[in-house]
């Protein structure tokens, strides 16, 4: 079970949005790489990264921070937001990413990710963001008439490293990831599921390491580390001694 913290990038800064919106960013570092090197100190041990510029411009927009975080910090870093070619893939994976994540392509064009799979195996990971239910493309700008579990069943048997599923209508406004979908999905597919939105207090990550919840890989904090809702030292020592238990 791993708690990755997140890095959103806008205009080369660190920030968070409420539900999605680009218009309801808060500045929480202006030095992204120094926030990277801050959640390694604090005994992170992956980081979660996200292009929001590049999620809405359709191609990498935050390139010049994203290769700051890769100098800054040890830790493997997962990177989404624009990434939309198997060039864009490969050129990001050559300066030292640990996975990409597709979202916008998965939906348009689910060959290109059963594609990369195959070329770069064990580095390409999904990301499903949903509005009531549905599939949501472009940085969350556009719905689709997609199911987040009829996408992700597409993407069974590929190689797909893990699925990262984001309730936009939680996301940024600590409500509590939406436990019942996200377990809904991990259920329906062999992929590991990540949860992603609204990740709020010591209390979801107690139920992320509930024995229903064993089959996730873990999930992305945001907002609740940056405001200080979560202590990193309390949020990792849960985590440990869950493990501790399963063995």
């Amino acid at each position: 079970m791993i708690l990755f913290p997140a890095i959103d990038l806008k205009d080369g800064q660190c920030v968070r949005l409420k539900l999605g919106d680009m218009d309801q960013a808060t500045v929480y570092n202006p030095d992204p790489a120094a926030q990277a090197l801050a959640f390694e100190h604090q005994g992170f041990e992956w980081l979660h990264v996200v292009d929001l510029n590049g999620a809405f411009a359709g191609e990498s927009v935050n390139g010049a921070a994203v290769d700051a975080i890769l100098k800054a910090t040890r830790n493997p870093v997962q990177l989404g937001g624009g990434i939309r070619t198997l060039e864009h893939i490969e050129n990001w994976l050559s300066k030292g990413l640990a996975r990409v994540i597709l979202g916008t392509v998965a939906v348009r064009d689910p060959d290109l990710v059963i594609e990369a799979c195959k070329k770069f195996p064990g580095k390409i990971a999904v990301g499903i963001d949903a509005k009531g239910g549905k599939v949501a493309v472009e940085g969350w700008a556009e719905a689709s008439e997609l199911g987040v579990v009829e996408l992700a069943k597409k993407f069974e048997g590929a190689g797909v490293s893990a699925i990262i599923y984001t309730d936009i209508d939680r996301d940024g406004i600590l409500t509590g990831i939406n436990w019942e979908s996200t377990l809904e999905l991990a259920e329906a597919v062999s992929i590991p599921v990540i949860a992603s939105g609204g990740l709020a207090s010591l209390d979801d990550i107690r139920r992320m390491c509930e024995p229903d919840a064993e089959k996730l890989e873990g999930a992305i904090s945001g907002r609740a580390l940056y405001d200080g809702r979560i202590d990193p030292a309390q949020a990792l020592a849960i985590i440990r001694a869950a493990k501790e238990n399963v063995r």
